[in-house]
């Protein structure tokens, strides 16, 4: 999923303040309902009030895993409607929008459907079955769609006062048809290849996410129709939105094709043509245990996917019902679930075209990365790396290129790097962490990449890069048969003045320069022996796969240790707490789903310990029902920027412990992936990371409280609360660190 929310805003006018924005609940109980199912209430220690006790096995205390995850897609669309948001930038917030409902098709209705077809009705920890998941699904999602086009039109119309539009074909002139008709005819007209439906001609393949005309046509005097489809070329450099004239006026691509298939169809009486676009099931994952060749088993799924069974249908409004019923059956689709008729503009996706628009006045204001202050020199970057212990890494508030790949370049031609070890989840084609890892093997360097093939919808690109390093003389392999390796994880061995020395980054996020710019992650350069022995010995595993007795000191890998340990520090909270009070547990992650996990902050929640989840899509948890997690808030922040950072803090009893994970608190993560938490000891880091939370927490902007019945209210700034959001909140602390820094070197240089 891509969602890139922006940089929070001014206030709203004093009209607006004070407004409470809410999303919509999905369908869940309200509290307390359920009488029958509370015991009664537990002996209670002396000077502690008797609460009730909560079968925390009953599904009444967790949301559903889809439902939350498209309630922060609502939260998204929100950006789309706020006035605070530049123009451009709304209209961006629906495309993220429409490509995410895409994934959501392909990947999470695509596995009910499998569930579905499997004959399977287990329940998930909210109580429902397969079945009833996608239906629930489908109600929020043609209420949310149907938001969407609301909100499109009005944004249409407002950037059409800035001189930006969407014409009707329709509405243009003569000569404007004429040009596009040329253009027609020498751009667009090759491409396209017109398929007969008849008993002659089997129905056509449709491809994943093709727009589609489906044409009715006749002879001249004949009374018999027949049907042809023709596929809307979008994509390899031809846009959806071809623009009309020397200023920023675009008709669609299908517009164009609906109006000049006389071309196509020369002498032939064209009765209607009506649009339509199918999405298919994305999981054709096989049994890599069964499998001799991984990668062999990885492009035979490509090829399977590409034909995979279809789960959605998308037409146009007003389709002839005859028409409807045949296509919806041709594709094995149950017409009244599956099907949806949309009244406006197909795949809004390819809105991000228009977005990109040059207008700064309708985007955000543009934002540069800062160096980090402590690698605003020339010196080499190991020295510094030594001097220092550690460095934290804040993207995107500072830069990853001068930073991660600055790590990786130089390692690439220090004489001293004796070897580079790295796992690589989803990288950029383009950036330069391929070309450095080539450029190190080049020099003679022992390089290793750990390379995991099945990354969802970038399983071609991994296997290319795998392909190139092979040739380039990189060991390249592909994890543990079973396990998605998700770590993301750097390990330089380095001939130092004293010995060989592990260099070693631990990030959040991929090693993506592109994602670099819109995610907010965090990422950890550090030399610490001990953590370098733990990385070494994770190399070890993810290379051969041998589990062994591997002692791990520092980081905590997923699937053997991290659960546990996550598990184990609530349950230390929850005794230090019953001890000393004040105990205090904060969470900053993607998704909350893990059964687990969710019970065991009830548990901290009950025995009164305070947290704090920060908490950006999916939350199985209910927040704020007494007795059971009053002491919990959940809060998603959504703004400029993508939240993907994952970062764990325990009160500890005062002996504060922080860590940074590249794990959700997601049963798939904790248990079927191979995933890295590792502490962050420095107090001048931990500052760092305090000021994350607090910014979050703090922040009356961008941020959305969760209610205890799984929706959520965005908070609204006062007149004494700051009108900025997190993002730009944090933009500006990166900027003072800068300037502090400045500072200081300045006068180091004047007292020396």
């Amino acid at each position: 999923m891509t969602a890139s929310p922006h940089t929070k805003k001014q206030p709203l006018n004093t009209a607006k303040r004070g407004k409470v924005v809410k999303a919509d609940a999905p369908p869940v109980k309200a509290p307390g309902t359920k009488a029958s199912k509370q015991k009664p209430p537990a002996a209670a220690g002396e000077g502690t009030p008797a609460a009730p006790r909560f079968d925390l096995n009953d599904s009444e205390w967790y949301l559903n895993r889809e439902l939350t995850w498209l309630k922060f897609n609502q939260r998204v669309l929100h950006e789309a409607e706020d006035s605070r948001t530049p123009l451009l930038e709304r209209l961006k917030f629906i495309a993220i929008v429409s490509s995410n409902l895409d994934e959501f098709f392909m990947k999470r209705i695509g596995g009910l459907k499998q569930q579905i077809g499997a004959n399977m009705r287990e329940l998930t920890l909210d109580g429902r079955t397969p079945r009833q998941q996608v239906q629930e699904c489908h109600l929020v999602i043609r209420a949310l769609e149907a938001k969407k086009e609301q909100l499109f039109s009005q944004v249409c119309a407002l950037l059409e006062e800035k001189g930006i539009a969407i014409e009707s074909y329709g509405k243009l002139t003569a000569k404007e048809k004429k040009t596009l008709r040329e253009h027609y005819y020498t751009n667009i007209f090759p491409l396209l290849t017109p398929q007969s439906i008849d008993p002659a001609h089997p129905f056509p393949f449709i491809s994943n996410l093709s727009l589609n005309l489906l044409v009715t046509l006749r002879y001249p005097r004949a009374r018999e129709v027949s049907l042809a489809r023709v596929k809307v070329p979008v994509g390899l450099g031809t846009p959806r939105f071809i623009r009309v004239g020397k200023g920023d006026h675009f008709v669609c691509l299908e517009e164009v094709m609906m109006n000049n298939l006389d071309m196509l169809f020369p002498g032939m009486s064209i009765v209607s043509c009506e649009i339509f676009r199918v999405t298919r099931n994305a999981n054709t994952e096989k049994d890599e245990e069964e499998a001799d060749d991984l990668m062999a088993m990885i492009e035979s799924e490509l090829k399977e996917r590409k034909f995979a069974p279809i789960v959605r249908l998308e037409i146009g409004t007003g389709m002839d019902p005859v028409h409807r019923g045949r296509l919806a059956a041709e594709l094995e689709l149950d017409e009244e679930n599956d099907v949806f008729e949309v009244p406006g503009l197909l795949a809004m996706r390819d809105l991000f075209e228009l977005a990109g628009l040059d207008y700064a006045r309708l985007h955000d204001p543009p934002h540069h990365p800062i160096e980090h202050p402590q690698l605003q020199t020339s010196r080499n970057i190991f020295h510094i790396i030594r001097d220092c212990g550690a460095i934290l890494l804040q993207h995107p508030y500072e830069s990853f290129s001068t930073s991660v790949e600055r790590f990786l370049r130089e390692a690439a031609v220090d004489p001293k790097v004796r070897g580079i070890k790295m796992t690589l989840y989803r990288t950029s084609i383009q950036g330069r962490i391929i070309d450095s890892l080539v450029l190190a093997a080049q020099n003679g360097k022992q390089v290793a990449v750990v390379v995991e093939l099945k990354a969802r919808f970038d399983e071609a690109a991994n296997i290319r890069l795998a392909e190139r390093m092979e040739e380039a003389g990189i060991h390249v392999t592909y994890g543990v048969v079973g396990l998605k390796t998700h770590c993301k994880v750097i390990l330089v061995v380095r001939q130092d003045y004293n010995g060989l020395r592990r260099y070693v980054h631990i990030g959040t996020g991929n090693y993506h320069a592109e994602t670099a710019r819109i995610y907010s992650d965090l990422g950890l350069l550090t030399c610490d022996q001990t953590i370098g022995q733990d990385v070494t010995e994770l190399f070890n595993y993810l290379t051969t796969g041998f589990m062994a007795k591997r002692n791990y000191q520092k980081i905590v890998p997923a699937p053997r240790m991290l659960k546990k340990a996550l598990l184990s520090r609530i349950e230390r909270e929850i005794e230090l707490h019953r001890q000393k009070g004040g105990g205090l547990v904060q969470f900053k992650m993607n998704a909350l789903e893990d059964g687990d996990i969710v019970k065991a902050l009830y548990r901290a929640s009950q025995a009164g310990v305070k947290i704090d989840l920060v908490v950006r899509d999916t939350c199985r948890l209910r927040p704020g029902i007494p007795g059971l997690s009053e002491n919990i808030r959940v809060m998603s922040v959504v703004g400029r920027f993508l939240e993907h950072s994952r970062l764990y803090y325990f009160r500890n009893g005062g002996a504060d412990e922080y860590f940074i994970a590249s794990a959700d608190a997601m049963k798939r993560n904790l248990e079927a992936r191979v995933e890295v938490l590792c502490p962050v000891e420095s107090p001048e880091l931990t500052k760092e990371l305090r000021a994350i939370f607090d910014t979050h927490i703090s922040d009356q902007c961008s941020v959305w409280d969760m209610q205890a019945d799984g929706s959520y209210i965005q908070r609204m700034p006062t007149a004494d609360s700051s009108p900025c959001g997190s993002h730009q909140l944090m933009i500006e602390r990166a900027a003072r660190r800068l300037r502090e820094s400045l500072k200081q070197k300045k006068k180091s240089r004047v007292h020396s």
